[in-house]
């Protein structure tokens, strides 16, 4: 089987002297609907939950059963961007915003973060690390991505019954076969991204 994550950054992190480690990941890059949502967590190192890997490799029950019980150990903070700032800025720039609010909103402040990719977001502060695939090597950035996975999907899901046939409630927003021709057929949502090629595509064919 692929690695499992462990706690081996976090541990080369506490020898350098570090205390409250957060894992930041944020989920909802690619979806044409919806915000761009973070998570930071810091996880107590005598209670980690068993079973914490990359959201997309977990099932849903899995992961709704780990978003528990991280909840119960650790200090958990979620945030968002808007697709307005989506649009004001770009993709990249507003999942590092969520990224930075998320470590802001941690009920105590960490003092490093490792994070979820490979460019510390612009306005953290904070010593820090990026890790490619950090959700599938370090524990942390784990259960960070879960957090982040399961709340964004609960907006999608409320979306979805205020915008029904968009399949939002399935497709959480990603460019699925019926959610590309229900903007064919139903037009643009306030939630839609209107930059985002089949969006904006759509608008202008309008």
């Amino acid at each position: 089987m692929g690695m499992e994550p462990d706690y081996s950054f976090e541990s080369a992190a506490q020898l350098r002297g570090y205390t409250r480690i957060a894992g930041v990941d944020e989920v909802g890059r690619g979806p044409l609907a919806g915000p761009v949502t973070a998570a930071a967590v810091v996880l107590d190192p005598k209670r980690i939950p068993d079973g914490l890997n990359d959201s997309k490799k977990l099932s849903k029950k899995k992961r709704e059963a780990l978003y528990e019980q991280i909840m119960e150990v650790a200090d958990v903070s979620i945030a968002h961007a808007t697709v307005e700032e989506i649009e004001e800025h770009n993709i990249l720039r507003a999942s590092h915003i969520a990224m930075v609010r998320a470590v802001e909103g941690l009920k105590t402040a960490p003092d490093y973060c490792l994070i979820d990719g490979n460019m510390v977001p612009r306005g953290l502060t904070l010593p820090s690390e990026t890790i490619i695939k950090g959700d599938a090597r370090s524990v942390s950035i784990s259960a960070a991505s879960i957090m982040a996975k399961i709340c964004r999907d609960y907006v999608m899901l409320s979306l979805a019954q205020q915008h029904p046939g968009y399949g939002w409630e399935t497709n959480m927003g990603y460019g699925s076969k019926r959610h590309i021709s229900a903007l064919r057929e139903l037009g643009v949502t306030p939630h839609h991204r209107r930059l985002f090629k089949p969006v904006h595509n759509i608008l202008w064919q309008e």
